[in-house]
């Protein structure tokens, strides 16, 4: 199984690309490819720009990576509530090449935070709105207060609970 991993974050020190990697990682014998929403840089979307620029090379390259994995892992940074701007931002380039961005592929969505929140509003609307974008959605978690429930220098969770529930959803990939 080849599961794309990557953070809706721009962050050279993303929690979220932690959380996705370990994620991934928790799947048996899975081939894991982490993606770095950095190198899919693009114009901020607008249809003027699309009517200049038509569909730019970077989308086209990020609809491929999740047409070639058999599952995605994402794992959402929360910015005033919402989608941070940079993944939005890609995700709005290549919905206009396709609207079923995840073509109907396995999806795990997780969000992080460094508060109690854990990123859960975003999460919430990623959830939401994933079946219009095609995604088949296994399951989701929100993990607050990262800090104190992720191990930085292994690299894992250390909360039980959280580690049980996150175990169960990646079982379902």
């Amino acid at each position: 199984m080849k599961i794309l991993a990557l953070a809706a974050s721009s962050s050279s020190t993303s929690i979220n690309k932690q959380l996705a990697t370990y994620a991934a990682g928790l799947v048996a014998g899975a081939e894991v490819e982490v993606l770095d929403i950095n190198d899919y840089e693009m114009p901020i979307f607008s249809e003027d720009k699309e009517k200049e620029l038509g569909q730019p090379e970077q989308a086209k390259h990020f609809f491929q990576k999740i047409g070639e994995a058999d599952a995605v892992v994402i794992s959402y940074a929360e910015h005033n509530g919402s989608y941070a701007t940079a993944f939005k931002n890609v995700f709005d380039w290549t919905s206009r090449i396709d609207m079923k961005v995840y073509q109907g592929k396995p999806v795990v969505m997780l969000a992080t935070s460094p508060g109690p929140g854990g990123a859960a509003t975003v999460l919430a609307a990623a959830t939401g709105s994933a079946p219009y974008f095609a995604a088949d959605v296994k399951g989701s978690l929100s993990v607050p207060s990262f800090y104190d429930n992720f191990d930085m220098e292994n690299g894992e969770l250390r909360n039980e609970a959280l580690i049980e529930e996150l175990k169960t959803i990646m079982l379902a990939l």
